[in-house]
């Protein structure tokens, strides 16, 4: 089987838990909208996408509206979001044991890359990632395929040198799919089995342990 040597992590949902911070922004968001929401689970659709179109495909905003609503959200992500935030467990002893083995680590985010680095920096993982790609913050670099092409690019690797994708949604794995990269999707962030599996995810972890696996022995490959 395939030797995976590089391993390209989703930030949100897979080495974090983001919940609370991207909700509570989310609210304030809509909030300059005169919407309310009952229950903030309800946003949980927002963890994955690129923030414009979950406000273009969740709440019928116009792209210029929907811009507008981004710096809203930034407002309060800025300030308290970035903090509202957990590292899964298990997380730090993944990363410590692929960087062992020689792995090139990269973090490949639809969130900003401002954003990105200052959570790595906050839990003392960054130290693992040989780059952290991430979004810009006039959103022209937000979808999951156009961060991995930066990502790729930056590296100076190509995706035949054996890359493996890790992420909890849909738009991990089909970002991935657009260069022929493989994706384990991972079941404790906010994707369920149904989605990963029908986006095309070639394994399956229900813990990062079962990420490790995976990645570093090749007949627990199996979903």
């Amino acid at each position: 089987m395939k030797k995976f040597n590089i391993v390209f992590f989703d930030l949100d949902g897979t080495l974090t838990d983001p919940g609370e911070g991207i909700t509570k922004s989310a609210e304030y968001a809509l909030s300059h909208y005169g919407i309310k929401v009952s229950d903030r689970s309800e946003l949980y659709s927002f963890i994955g996408p690129p923030l414009i179109d979950s406000f273009m495909t969740y709440y019928d905003f116009s792209k210029e509206k929907a811009r507008q609503a981004v710096k809203y959200y930034r407002e309060y992500y800025e300030k308290e979001g970035v903090f509202q935030n957990k590292l899964y467990d298990g997380i730090p002893q993944l990363l410590k044991k692929l960087k062992k083995e020689g792995k090139t680590l990269s973090v490949a985010t639809s969130k900003p890359e401002f954003f990105a680095e200052k959570i790595l920096k906050i839990y003392n993982i960054e130290k693992y990632f040989d780059f952290v790609a991430g979004a810009n913050m006039d959103e022209t670099r937000s979808k999951k395929s156009d961060v991995i092409a930066y990502a790729i690019d930056s590296l100076g690797i190509s995706p035949e040198k054996g890359i493996v994708m890790v992420g909890d949604r849909s738009f991990d794995v089909e970002g991935a799919a657009a260069f022929n990269i493989p994706t384990i999707g991972v079941l404790y962030g906010y994707g369920s089995e149904t989605e990963l599996l029908s986006a095309g995810a070639f394994a399956l972890a229900k813990t990062p342990a079962e990420v490790y696996e995976i990645i570093s022995e090749p007949a627990k490959r199996q979903r």
